[in-house]
């Protein structure tokens, strides 16, 4: 390793240090009680829950998965997600938020999202709680291999070392802090994460701005490859066998630029209906200490993603103009943040910003294992199967369910050829039409009944499958983001279902008529 790796390595070192010590320094409070370690006890700060929520929301996915897609493919496809995500981030934050946390702690005050679920609808037999738990099992198993594939990426790429040995070691470490500091470890280190992330990204953006000759330059640069710089047309890189092809200049070769149809911004923007289902940002809500403080919290959130991902854009879109032949691959286009902040930085403060895609990572990781942990713990072992188990065996089992979708994750992300973009927008595409509909239904509609809950989450869950695997690949019409036909599908099920069957209880619905009445003041 040359001199140059050793200070890079120092300066992330530095930075997993500070991780520790947040975890060392809230280990004894996760152990007091099982509350405690996954939703730490309600009582999060307004700065701690907005950037924690989208800190841990965000990962590694937006430092080289929506980085990557800019440098691929152009403007558009990066844009248009970008923009359905920060509708989404407002939307969620707005509708969402302050009821949640309000309706979690008078449904006998849930702690995990299958927990508010099963208890807003007063079942006895916990289905509801049982498939909610599963679907999110399944889920976060595939969004925390992504994160352990960035972590991969980054650490191979940086010290030329084997993928899945540093793949491996980054997800060790993950599992360490999270095992021994729980959910306020995670919230407080999601905090540092989210203000190490949007600083690399500001760095990086002002400083690839000069190198490249300011933004009338990058305007230039960009519009001459066809549909790279355009709203409604997409760039369309002459691959072989998945690798881009060099003309006999050696730059790259595109051919006729695609077009991005109405029906394909509609398919792009539908990433934003994913938050109103997407646990490790609804956890967050919960977890406030008080309900009022949301409307703080929706403010900062909401500034950190337009910022976040306004910046990300950018720099794909520039990395494509400085290093137009580097990255090859559309899995090799995830690295062109590392590419840049290499060769514009001295190597300790390249580290530092090389940080910001460590803290992205571990910022969701730590989220999606904490969440899955407990959705087996809480809701599958304590709530069916061992119902009289202590609070420390809870404790103990969370822990172990941990380590055991850990693996799980790792096994899925031993192929470093893995598109990060990918593997997120299906994971994120699950927990959206599982979880998204029931969720504003749950929060809007007295109507809605136990057995509308199980369908919505049944056919939105189930349909993304069967969209992605079979349907999608028709092709035409039928190539819409599976998320947009598996969360309409989902909402049509629960309205449907729901008028067909008996209305709900009168203590459902005077639970519910109590929780609209409090205008959040609990």
């Amino acid at each position: 390793m040359d001199g140059a790796n050793v200070q890079i390595l120092v300066a992330m070192i530095l930075y997993i240090a500070a991780v520790i010590v947040i975890g060392l320094y809230y280990a004894r409070r996760a152990s007091e009680s099982s509350s405690n370690f996954l939703i730490g006890g309600r009582s999060l700060n307004p700065w701690v829950t907005a950037l924690g929520a989208e800190a841990s929301d965000m990962s590694g996915w937006l430092l080289m998965g929506l980085l990557g897609v800019a440098y691929w493919f152009g403007l558009s496809d990066a844009i248009w997600t970008a923009i359905g995500l920060a509708i989404g981030t407002y939307l969620n934050w707005l509708l969402v938020a302050q009821r949640l946390r309000v309706y979690s702690h008078v449904a006998g005050d849930a702690i995990t999202i299958p927990d508010f679920f099963s208890n807003r609808f007063k079942e006895d037999k916990k289905i509801i709680m049982t498939i909610a738990a599963l679907f999110i099992l399944v889920f976060f198993s595939v969004y925390a291999a992504s994160c352990f594939v960035t972590m991969g990426k980054l650490f191979s790429t940086l010290f030329n070392t084997e993928y899945l040995y540093v793949m491996i070691a980054g997800a060790l470490f993950v599992i360490f802090y999270t095992f021994i500091g729980g959910f306020l470890a995670e919230s407080a280190s999601d905090f540092m994460q989210g203000i190490i992330m949007i600083f690399a990204l500001t760095v990086v953006v002002i400083t690839g701005t000069i190198h490249v000759g300011g933004i009338s330059a990058i305007v230039e640069n960009a519009k001459a490859i066809p549909g790279f710089f355009d709203f409604f047309g997409i760039a369309q890189p002459t691959v072989v066998d998945g690798v881009q092809q060099l003309g006999s200049d050696g730059k790259p070769l595109f051919g006729e630029a695609g077009k991005y149809g109405f029906l394909t911004i509609i398919s792009t923007l539908s990433w934003g209906l994913g938050y109103f289902g997407m646990p490790q940002v609804l956890l967050k809500f919960m977890a406030i200490r008080k309900p009022l403080e949301l409307k703080l919290s929706r403010r900062i959130a909401v500034i950190w993603v337009v910022i976040s991902l306004g910046a990300a854009v950018f720099i794909g879109i520039t990395g494509r103009l400085l290093y137009p032949d580097a990255l090859l691959t559309q899995s090799a286009a995830e690295k062109i943040f590392i590419l840049m902040s290499t060769n514009f930085f001295v190597p300790f403060i390249a580290g530092i910003v090389m940080a910001g895609i460590l803290a992205a990572t571990i910022s969701s990781s730590d989220s999606y294992l904490l969440i899955a942990a407990s959705a087996f713990s809480k809701n599958i072992y304590h709530g069916i199967f061992k119902k009289d188990a202590s609070d420390r065996t809870v404790l103990i089992v969370s822990r172990i369910t941990l380590v055991v979708i850990a693996i799980i994750a790792m096994i899925i992300a031993s192929d470093e050829n893995s598109v990060i973009f990918t593997i997120v927008s299906f994971a994120w595409a699950g927990f959206g039409a599982t979880f998204g509909p029931l969720m504003l239904f749950s929060l809007y509609w007295k109507r809605v009944t136990r057995s509308g809950a199980i369908a919505g989450m049944v056919v939105g869950g189930g349909m993304v499958f069967i969209w992605k695997l079979f349907i999608k690949p028709l092709g035409g019409v039928f190539g819409i983001y599976e998320l947009f036909p598996a969360f309409v599908l989902s909402c049509l099920a629960i309205v449907i279902v729901s008028l067909l069957s008996e209305e709900p209880s009168p203590e459902v619905q005077a639970e519910f008529d109590f929780v609209m009445s409090t205008n959040g003041r609990i």
